[in-house]
């Protein structure tokens, strides 16, 4: 008689090719192309930003990764992702000292001091960049204009979102510039372009689906368009799209709104996430001292993500009412 064996494991029962290490190269590869558009409009400082704020995330997580006798998790790339994130979220003119400051902040308190890569509670790259606006508000709030070099040659311009929030005064820049990146901002946000095809490559690729980022955009789209304030004269429609392609939005929805560790794991727990961060992102542009809101609004939603997961918890399959604990 043949004796058959039940092995019984804990998850995860089926496995993936995919690694964190290559999900992670996948990020690095879809931002490059932001990244190589920063460097050709702000010169030869947005690589220096980029590079110091990547080399200060490795050095923090392998320094303090020995200090605390953990095992090392530089090789992952997920290091990299989040200097490489915080520098794309900078303007070309912050103080370097500052930039490595950020890196330790997101590397040592929000992702290792609660446990590392996977449990952290809110990204890393985000929370750091509040951390700066709140310690350093007018060093995080200096713009440039695209193309005006850096140093003595630089000029100071305020970004569309000011103006379009009539905190500032300027020109506005056309539609296509918008979409390209001519325009003053952070280093990685101004070319829509570029930071959709990064996006592309992600859903290519599997990384990333489209509920999170379409969904956030097309709230924060619909709610801009019905309830924003306009105060210039030009059409709801385009004061829409200009919205839209100014500021962060698109590189927090498509690069940091879709976290796989700080947002909600079900598909309708993501909707509800996206639903929450295109609001509250209006909510925030419209009423709030920032012209800015994507950075504080996607990090609401990381907090509010635990409770999402339970309200859109999937029911167990083969369960029902007489299954359910009384």
């Amino acid at each position: 008689m043949i004796e058959h064996k039940l092995i019984v494991s804990s998850s995860p029962h089926i496995h993936d090719k995919e690694s964190i290490s290559s999900i992670m190269i996948d990020v690095i590869i879809a931002l490059i192309p932001a990244s190589l558009m920063g460097i050709y409009y702000f010169g030869y400082r947005a690589a220096v930003v980029i590079i110091t704020a990547i080399a200060a995330a490795v050095a923090a997580e392998y320094i303090f990764e020995r200090i605390t006798h953990k095992r090392s998790t530089v090789s992952d790339c997920s290091a990299i992702v989040t200097g490489l994130l915080l520098a794309l979220n900078l303007p070309v003119t912050i103080p370097l000292w500052m930039t490595v400051i950020g890196s330790a902040f997101a590397i040592i308190i929000v992702k290792q001091l609660y446990g590392g890569l996977g449990k952290n509670f809110m990204n890393p790259a985000l929370a750091a960049r509040c951390f700066m606006l709140i310690a350093w508000a007018g060093a995080m709030t200096t713009f440039v204009e695209p193309l005006s070099g850096y140093g003595a040659d630089a000029v100071s311009q305020a970004t569309p979102l000011a103006i379009l929030k009539g905190t500032s005064e300027g020109m506005l820049p056309s539609l296509t510039d918008a979409f390209f990146g001519v325009k003053a901002g952070s280093i990685g946000e101004t070319s829509g372009a570029m930071l959709l095809l990064g996006g592309i490559y992600l859903l290519y690729r599997r990384v990333i689906t489209w509920h999170i980022p379409v969904i956030y955009i097309a709230v924060f789209a619909a709610f801009t368009y019905l309830f924003g304030s306009n105060p210039t004269d030009m059409s709801q429609a385009y004061y829409t799209l200009m919205s839209v392609l100014t500021g962060g939005l698109l590189l927090g929805a498509i690069f940091m709104a879709t976290d796989y560790v700080t947002t909600p794991a079900s598909k309708k727990g993501q909707i509800i996430f996206a639903i929450g961060c295109g609001i509250l992102t209006f909510v925030i542009r419209k009423f709030g001292g920032y012209p800015e809101g994507v950075s504080f609004s996607i990090i609401l939603m990381n907090i509010a993500a635990p409770l999402i997961d339970r309200l859109a918890k999937p029911k167990t399959f083969g369960g029902g009412a007489g299954n359910e604990k009384k």
